[in-house]
């Protein structure tokens, strides 16, 4: 498969349309647009950014308003207070404009990788985004949009409970069938998948996971086997509305620290890589119903096709993980990237949703 082709000539214009609009939508959820905007640039797709993103502008909400301002000395209690988000963007937004942007990236990814679950993962995947575009270009917009991402990864930050102890010397692909799920009978209904992530707060059996894998061997390869292993997931539970929501994250989570790996220190890398896993792991304990993970060998989608599709079908998840599965398949050529993309994309595309 050819290696995809960014065009990045749009993006800031489009980042600037956007500079007023705050992370979520009228209807409770993540703001995606300028994550699925820096897609369709990675994608090759730039003409499709302004007319995307038209469509799109109807749901935007303004920026909330701040609260207090942000003891840098005591930032601490105002983690996971979505009510600060405002405050937490002025905060990363003075911290980018006197300092390297990839300074303020080390510090405040080893501080928030423990609540990297935020939001159901759209904290860390949209400063992953917002990493990706400004390490080819440092621009005001760009910085801007790194500044939101970490804001909203901090307001909406969302520790998992873990135990101390020795982490495991093996990869995802293996420690996956060792993930315990919650009952399906045991299983609550919730507004959102925040709200469901909290059933594991009372889930005995899923404290144990965050060590039961170690990324400090090679975070690379690590991360490869990483999304390898949860675009498996995909395939084997994903089979509705919600589910494919859920699953899709558990890629596109991961995904997003690839863009940040060049530019975190080794310590900082192991552990977000650690919390990612669990985080990714923890959509499926309470999600997941299949423990045979099938590889999608069975596909015959292409990349171009792919792209054509999520494009037509406008749905920024689609959008989003199009790019992350062709992205992940560009480094490492297994089946199950265009079979979860493939599938991802019938299903949100489907009239009946």
């Amino acid at each position: 498969m050819a290696p995809l082709s960014a065009t990045y000539s749009i993006l800031d214009d489009a980042l600037e349309r956007l500079a007023d609009a705050g992370p979520e939508l009228e209807n409770g959820n993540s703001n995606h647009a300028p994550m699925a905007i820096e897609a369709l640039c990675t994608l090759g797709r730039s003409e499709a950014v302004l007319p995307w993103l038209e469509g799109y502008r109807a749901g935007l909400m303004p920026r909330p308003p701040r609260v207090q301002r942000i003891d840098r000395e005591n930032w601490a209690v105002a983690l996971g207070q979505p009510r600060r988000v405002g405050d937490w963007f002025e905060l990363f937004r003075d911290q980018l404009s006197d300092q390297p942007w990839r300074a303020v990236l080390e510090r405040w990814v080893e501080r928030l990788a423990p609540g990297i679950v935020a939001a159901a993962l759209h904290g860390v995947i949209r400063t992953g985004h917002a990493v990706r575009a400004i390490a080819l270009e440092d621009t005001p917009a760009r910085r801007r949009e790194l500044a939101d991402g970490l804001a909203y990864w901090a307001a909406e930050y969302q520790a998992l409970p873990s135990r101390v102890r020795a982490a495991e010397p093996t990869l995802p692909s293996r420690a996956i069938a060792r993930v315990p799920m919650i009952p399906p009978e045991q299983r609550g209904s919730f507004a959102s998948l925040s709200a469901a992530l909290g059933q594991l707060d009372a889930f005995e059996p899923f404290r144990d996971t965050l060590t039961a894998v170690d990324p400090q061997r090679d975070p690379t390869a690590f991360l490869g086997d990483l999304t390898t292993t949860f675009a498996r997931v995909y395939l084997g539970n994903a089979r509705d509305f919600l589910t494919t929501i859920a699953f899709i994250h558990t890629v596109t989570g991961p995904a997003a620290l690839r863009p940040m790996l060049p530019h975190l220190s080794a310590p900082t890398a192991h552990a977000a890589l650690a919390y990612v896993w669990q985080a990714a792991a923890a959509l499926y304990a309470i999600f997941g119903s299949q423990t045979q993970l099938p590889g999608g060998g069975d596909t015959l989608a292409e990349a171009d096709d792919l792209i054509e599709r999520a494009i037509a079908c406008g749905d920024e998840h689609a959008i989003k993980f199009t790019a992350a599965c062709l992205a992940e398949h560009a480094l490492n050529p297994v089946p199950a990237f265009l079979a979860a993309a493939d599938h991802a994309i019938g299903v949100l595309g489907s009239p009946a949703l």
